[in-house]
């Protein structure tokens, strides 16, 4: 019987794997994986992400070969190239089918396509599997036949047409009998431009994803809602990295808290019914990308705002990078997504606001440097949670709601916590003067005062955003 290929991507991972289990089905398997470096490189993937990858592909390799599936890898420069890079493969290997789960940005879905066509052109089989999603994008609409651009009713309609088929978990295929096909050893990340973090801070594959969303679950998952604002606190789930790659699905996280929460989703435990929501948002925003793809490429999703007059301005992106505006929950913030590679979800709403509303830069900028730095970089979430921050996007925050970060600081940090530990210059100050230190208390500190003010800020964006509304 000829082999299938499967042809990992953002699905690193052998249990509840749509494309695996479907191609476990129909004989042997060989694992593919193409290494895009370039082009990742050129759609702006950092060295954290890059490194994070690479050592899940690594722990996909392994967990590949205790079911003696071997896993091939090839480089390529480009998207373009993987069509005829994986017919080669086929024609190698004497297969006679492709599975693959589906991506979703623009680009990927052009590459996919390509691929599907070169195979049908060649008389073999390529199946693409929505696995990442539990409705395919088109299957959610409104009323009016339309992609959803609001997340409350797309959030309705996603519970009111679930159904437990939508959830059921794929197991892992038993072990096949040898191929006779050699795995390819994982070639060396090359040197990038820019140093990854250490990877103890984020240990990749399956095993860390299903220790950590055991431990969330266990000890913080019912105090969620009441405690995952306060950056201080490890309150979150710290999942997203593992949920961007795929070592980790959707659907073992919902039914982790259909175990947890006596198979409701929806109501019981308000913690777990918030962390929920989140896992549906991650969800609207790929079917964003598939219905408005103009978001796949630079564009605000509200047409209006792409005539928005950005201000250019290298001095204030600057200090916004480095942590240096004189708002020290700005700057932790900053300080806490370079020495990390992640920053809590709170705060990259008030760090995406303070760049987008304060500094009036536009959000792709700031868009780009966080993609730069994060291990989780998933271009449909962290292209919905800028646009919206800057009031461009779908749910887009109104144009005149602009966090004050001083008072988002007192509330969320009341205690100055976050910033003492990533602020050290400020920490022997009282913790209530910390999130706003008067000039004459920084002294020797070092801490720059601040470099907008921001009621100033607030009515320069405020106009901005009114002379679109009225032209």
């Amino acid at each position: 019987m000829p082999p299938t290929l499967l042809w990992f991507r953002s699905d690193l991972r052998i249990h509840d794997n749509s494309a695996l289990a479907a191609a476990a089905r129909h004989g042997p398997v060989v694992g593919v994986y193409l290494r895009s470096l370039p082009h990742w490189q050129r759609h702006g993937h950092g060295a954290n992400q890059l490194d994070f990858r690479a050592r899940g592909v690594a722990a996909l390799g392994e967990a590949l070969a205790g079911l003696n599936i071997p896993l091939l890898h090839r480089d390529i420069d480009d998207f373009r190239e993987a069509p005829q890079a994986l017919l080669a493969i086929a024609r190698e290997t004497g297969a006679a089918a492709l599975h693959f789960n589906r991506e979703y940005p623009v680009d990927e879905r052009t590459r996919d396509a390509a691929v599907a066509t070169a195979f049908a052109e060649a008389g073999l089989a390529a199946h693409g599997h929505h696995d990442a999603v539990a409705f395919a994008p088109g299957e959610l609409l409104t009323g009016k036949g339309d992609y959803y651009g609001v997340f409350t009713p797309f959030s309705k309609a996603w519970h009111r047409r679930l159904t437990p088929e939508r959830l059921a978990i794929r197991d892992a295929p038993a072990p096949q009998a040898p191929t006779g096909i050699a795995a390819d050893p994982l070639p060396e990340l090359p040197a990038l431009e820019d140093t990854p973090l250490d990877g103890r801070l984020w240990p990749a594959g399956e095993a860390p994803a299903a220790e950590r969303l055991e431990r969330f679950l266990r000890f913080r998952g019912r105090h969620y809602a009441e405690r995952r604002d306060f950056p201080a606190l490890r309150a979150t789930s710290e999942l997203s990295p593992y949920l961007a790659l795929g070592m980790l699905s959707h659907r073992q996280c919902l039914q982790a808290v259909l175990a947890e929460n006596d198979g409701r989703l929806v109501e019981g435990d308000a913690g777990l019914v918030a962390w929920v929501g989140e896992l549906v948002w991650r969800e609207f925003y790929r079917h964003v990308a598939v219905g408005f793809p103009r978001v796949c490429r630079h564009r605000a999703f509200q047409r209006h705002t792409e005539a928005l007059a950005w201000r250019d301005d290298e001095a204030g992106f600057a200090a916004w990078c480095e942590g240096r505006t004189g708002y020290p929950i700005v700057d932790a913030a900053m300080r806490q997504l370079v020495a990390t590679g992640w920053m809590h979800n709170r705060l990259r709403m008030v760090t995406a606001m303070f760049l987008s509303k304060h500094l009036l830069i536009d959000w792709r900028r700031g868009e780009a440097f966080f993609l730069r730095h994060l291990v989780d970089g998933e271009f449909c979430a962290n292209n919905g949670g800028w646009q919206w921050a800057a009031s461009t996007g779908t749910d887009a925050a109104p144009y005149f709601r602009i966090f004050n970060p001083t008072t988002q600081s007192r509330r969320f940090d009341p205690d100055g916590a976050f910033l003492a530990e990533w602020l050290p210059e400020l920490a022997e100050l009282p913790a209530k003067a910390r999130h706003a230190p008067p000039r004459d208390w920084l002294g020797d500190t070092g801490y720059p005062p601040p470099i907008v003010d921001h009621k100033a800020a607030r009515t320069r964006a405020l106009a901005a955003f009114k002379a679109l509304a009225t032209d």
